[in-house]
């Protein structure tokens, strides 16, 4: 073969870098450095779902593939889940699929719904890794900027569809931005999606995450065969190494979806789902006993970052865990989100990477992080943007 042809292809080298590695090699360079980047959870799966690891190793048989779509005893919790608490209805066995996270979910809807050349919207500031999937899979991701709420554009999202675009994404609650989508802003999306026949590809990652009065809806709940809808339980409850996800389709999608699951990875992990089946056991209630802490972390958080009015400023976030907030800074956010950990210990993860490309835009995860350490890691924030931009 000659040399010159010993190379990544176009799909692979036109992805971007992801920024969480780059800033963890930062963080490992710097030892000491609290993160307020990466988006977990500070607690872990239910004790009863760890417990149950022993039954698993006993009872099934974990040498042998399980069903592609994924354990059905997990598949049909589901159904149950999404008929209680997401007005959803949907059979099981040709309507949801357990995923390696949600990640993998929406690699493999984009794959099912779009051709090469294909467009797909996102709100931006987007999570990074649906621009990146949509990308790799030769579809072209098209930025729809929210407005000065972090909120939905309706008329710019109107006006970005063409003959080529196949769906519209929305995450609510919102990574990067914390924002929560109204049910009438996402029920005007659904239905701009079924005039214009496309689909509504709903990311819900984040629903039990909402604070001061904020309430999440699912778009599905309105029905058609337009919508695919996303879940994980790795921030619920705990579980993002465990990698367990949903896609939720409607059935005309039902082929080509296991097509690519079978390519993709055949099935998820055998004991992740067990896991995550003992863990949905569990129910709601378990997020809900650790949504104080959140919720009063991020007050903490709040709180702190009001005293930098002339350098910060905070927009509304009721949900997930994030805030996304703009800086008044002459550099990039990169180049700030650096030197945050290299000089002052304290790490966030810089706009640029969520597709903001106007402004200095930092995300701040609060997480992960119990209460003394976020008011530390904040508190190193804020005396570090005083000293690079203020000196």
């Amino acid at each position: 073969m000659k040399p010159g042809r010993l190379a990544p292809s176009n799909r692979a080298g036109g992805v971007q870098l992801p920024i969480i590695p780059i800033v963890a090699g930062w963080i490992a360079e710097t030892p000491g450095t609290i993160s307020l980047g990466q988006g977990v959870v500070h607690y872990g799966p239910p004790a009863a779902a760890l417990a149950a690891i022993p039954e698993f190793l006993a009872t099934v048989p974990h040498h042998q593939y399980i069903p592609d779509a994924g354990l059905p005893e997990l598949r049909k919790a589901f159904e149950g889940k999404l008929r209680a608490e997401n007005g959803i209805d949907v059979p099981f066995e040709r309507g949801i699929y357990v995923t390696v996270g949600a990640n993998q979910a929406f690699l493999n809807a984009v794959l099912a719904i779009c051709d090469p050349g294909d467009e797909v919207i996102l709100l931006s500031p987007y999570y990074f890794n649906h621009e990146m999937a949509i990308t790799l899979a030769s579809a072209v991701p098209v930025p729809v900027p929210v407005d000065e709420r972090l909120q939905p554009d309706l008329p710019a999202i109107a006006a970005a569809i063409t003959e080529r675009t196949r769906a519209i994404v929305t995450v609510s609650p919102n990574n990067p931005t914390g924002a929560v989508y109204p049910q009438e802003t996402l029920a005007a999306i659904h239905r701009l999606c079924a005039e214009r026949g496309i689909y509504h590809v709903s990311d819900e990652a984040y629903e039990y995450f909402t604070y001061d009065g904020a309430r999440h809806f699912s778009p599905g709940s309105l029905g058609g065969e337009h919508v695919i809808s996303l879940y994980s339980l790795s921030k619920a409850y705990g579980m993002a190494s465990w990698r367990v996800g949903f896609l939720v389709a409607p059935e005309h999608l039902h082929r080509d979806l296991m097509k690519i699951q079978d390519t993709v990875v055949v099935s998820g992990s055998a004991i992740s789902q067990f896991v995550g089946l003992r863990a949905m056991r569990e129910g709601r209630g378990y997020c809900a006993s650790h949504l104080p802490s959140l919720a009063t972390v991020r007050e903490e958080v709040l709180a702190r970052l009001s005293v930098l009015p002339d350098l910060v400023e905070v927009p509304s976030a009721t949900g997930a865990f994030y805030l996304f907030v703009k800086v008044n800074a002459g550099m990039s956010a990169v180049a700030l989100s650096e030197r945050l950990v290299r000089e002052h210990k304290v790490a966030v993860i810089p706009g640029e990477t969520f597709g903001v490309t106007r402004g200095c835009w930092l995300r701040i995860a609060y997480g992960s992080l119990r209460e003394k350490t976020a008011v530390e890691g904040i508190d190193r924030l804020i005396t570090g943007l005083r000293a690079i931009l203020a000196p």
